[in-house]
């Protein structure tokens, strides 16, 4: 019986659905030599000699890629700016400081590198975004102390766009994924949006006043991937694609294409090189990425730029962007302390016109683009290189003692779905180094899953978890002490899976997914404690299951929240009970880990929007003994041990 996703919000399923496999796990496992593949040692990145040459390789490539509808596959359309970063973290919480009480942080995957979320706090204030309106709460006395409107100039902006923020001192960094719509051009091959760039804003904000006060913003062409914070500096990541209209012509196929190629002949380098403007003290000026800032792989589409901008959030300007462009694309951001890892699986132009139900191209190979990110400045490419595979998201990437771990699914994420062919996937976990300007592999551990897919990955130091699913869920331990031959140690077999994984000190992990039946019909959330201080022996102590549930925390990490110091975790549920078509229950679920099992605490909820369903919950926090929730309807503050009501602050 082929596992039926749950209800979710419109991004989890897209980015779910991309991989349902099928079949059994096997126990054969195999610690192969590393890879053979040539790939990962021909993949380095070169700059172009001049403008002519960059413009002379993109055409080449884009004409190759082009079909009779345009560019089959690659990155979002310009002005197509819908997906919003993946939203995959994991975290820790923050220690007093400055006499300020001790608050949680983002749930974010790498200390020390936050990422941007809905809100954030600094112990003092918490600073929220919503469509695009910023508020400020005084943590303290818990009330409204500003807000402030977003909202682009042009009428054309989307009512609500989807936005994120990160904080640093008195600053906000607000992204926000609107976009002005793009009109051909009089040659109906021309994109000209009024020379303005079409994608997302990045808008900085100062805080120190009594009302939150803009400063400068920043737009440029193409669609927000993601970003990353280390100190004061943010790197924010965008993909692009050319600014080139392809309008339905009459005719076969082949003539088709054959106009479309003319199209991109015609095409200037103006119309595939990023535009931005920047404003600042009521002054605008624009740009566009420059040749000399362009790379390319030695195989490309031409049909996707990735550019990776900087930005200094102790200034009151933001300048350029000092922008960095990838001739490639980049589905998945991975960050440390002194790296930025950008990974691209291909498998959105696999999925492309033309595509089997088991595709007709070639395996999926996911690209790997590391850059030092150390300074505060430009980032310097470093090092290349491939594994074969696909990503679930940035938690398959880890960065330990010089070596990059990357697990991986094989196979197409499609394959077996429809029933028509047996499920050849299985999961794998490589290891790889730099060697020169090479991300060159180390060793791999194979055979994990056969017939499933990977659902949840986490690394925690030299160990790694992997958890994959079809119908029962097996849990691998994985010891990564030695690089060069990386060995699955212990398994167990659960039903249902976990989605994300939290390590919670004291050998104990945490799991957040859907129970379900032996056939793999999922049955609702599902909250596991395993007890993994034992790697040849993980064993499950205890679990929470919520019927018909679902957890944003599935697909979201930043909506978990574990606050060490009370065992508290928090996570937003919603129910629905099929059986009597009720319209359902959501709140914020607060759970207290002990050894011996959990305790629910309560639930948290807010009031109904007036539609008759429950409010979502979308986060949690905590500054000193009080607990927030957030929601679209306000924010809710409640005591952190009796979880008695303290205040509720209306959007």
């Amino acid at each position: 019986m082929t596992w039926t996703p749950p209800r979710r919000a419109l991004a989890a399923c897209l980015a779910l659905a991309v991989g349902f496999t099928a079949g059994c796990t096997a126990d054969e496992r195999r610690t192969p030599a590393p890879d053979p593949a040539p790939a990962p040692a021909s993949l380095r990145l070169v700059s172009f000699p001049s403008c002519a040459e960059a413009l002379a390789d993109l055409r080449r490539a884009a004409k190759a890629h082009v079909g009779p509808f345009g560019f089959q596959g690659g990155a979002d359309p310009v002005g197509a700016d819908g997906s919003g970063p993946a939203r995959t973290a994991a975290g820790a919480a923050s220690t007093a400081y400055g006499g300020e009480p001790a608050y949680s942080a983002t749930n974010t995957h790498e200390p020390g590198v936050d990422e941007p979320d809905l809100v954030k706090t600094d112990g003092r204030r918490i600073v929220t975004v919503s469509g695009t309106v910023l508020r400020v709460v005084d943590a303290a006395r818990r009330v409204e102390t500003g807000r402030l409107e977003l909202r682009a100039a042009a009428a054309s902006t989307v009512a609500r766009p989807d936005a994120d923020l990160l904080l640093h001192g008195d600053r906000a960094l607000v992204l926000l994924r609107d976009w002005l719509p793009m009109r051909p051009g009089a040659d109906g091959g021309r994109i000209s949006p009024a020379g303005a760039p079409s994608g997302p804003r990045v808008v900085l904000v100062d805080l120190a006043g009594a009302t939150p006060r803009l400063l400068a913003e920043y737009r440029i062409d193409g669609s927000l991937v993601d970003a990353r914070q280390v100190g004061g500096t943010a790197r924010v990541v965008v993909r692009s694609a050319p600014r080139i209209a392809f309008p339905y012509g009459e005719g076969s196929d082949a003539s088709r294409v054959a106009a479309n190629r003319r199209i991109i002949d015609r095409a200037g380098e103006a119309d595939w090189l990023p535009r931005y403007t920047t404003t600042a003290g009521g002054r605008t000026t624009s740009g566009r990425v420059g040749c000399d800032r362009l790379s390319r792989p030695p195989d490309h589409s031409g049909t996707s730029l990735v550019t990776v901008l900087s930005f200094d959030l102790a200034r009151t300007t933001l300048g350029d962007g000092d922008p960095v462009t990838v001739v490639a694309d980049a589905d998945t951001v991975y960050g440390t302390g002194r790296s930025l890892y950008l990974a691209d699986d291909g498998r959105w132009r696999r999925l492309g016109w033309g595509t089997g139900p088991r595709g007709d191209g070639p395996p999926a190979r996911t690209a790997l683009y590391a850059f030092d990110t150390a300074g505060p400045g430009r980032p310097r490419f470093v090092a290349a290189g491939s594994v074969p595979g696909w990503l679930i998201n940035q938690y398959a990437l880890s960065e330990w003692d010089g070596h990059l771990r990357v697990a991986v699914t094989t196979d197409e994420p499609w394959a077996g779905d429809t029933g028509s062919a047996a499920p050849t996937s299985e999961s794998a976990v490589h290891t790889l180094t730099r060697r020169g300007a090479r991300l060159a592999p180390v060793g791999t551990v194979g055979g994990l899953g056969k017939g499933e897919r990977v659902f949840a990955v986490r690394f925690a130091g030299p160990v790694g978890y992997v958890v994959t699913f079809r119908q029962v869920d097996p849990l691998y331990t994985v010891d990564l002490r030695d690089p060069a031959r990386p060995r699955v140690t212990g398994e167990l077999k659960i039903t249902g899976y976990s989605a994300y994984l939290h390590p919670a000190g004291d050998g104990r992990l945490i799991g957040i997914g859907q129970e379900a039946s032996a056939e793999g019909q999922v049955q609702g959330t599902q909250v596991s404690l395993f007890d993994v201080s034992n790697l040849d022996r993980p064993a499950r102590l205890a679990r929470h299951h919520v019927r018909g549930g679902y957890s944003q925390a599935e697909s979201d990490p930043h909506a978990f929240l574990y606050w060490p110091a009370e065992r508290l975790l928090v996570v937003p549920v919603t129910s629905f009970d099929r059986t009597t078509g009720g319209k359902g229950d959501g709140g914020a679920l607060v759970l207290r880990a002990t050894d011996a099992g959990f305790t629910e605490v309560g639930t948290v909820r807010h009031p109904s929007p007036g539609t008759g369903g429950p409010t979502l919950i979308r986060r949690s926090l905590v500054v000193g003994d009080v607990l927030w929730t957030v929601s679209d309807a306000g924010l809710r503050a409640v005591r952190l041990g009796t979880l008695g009501q303290l205040s509720w602050l209306p959007a």
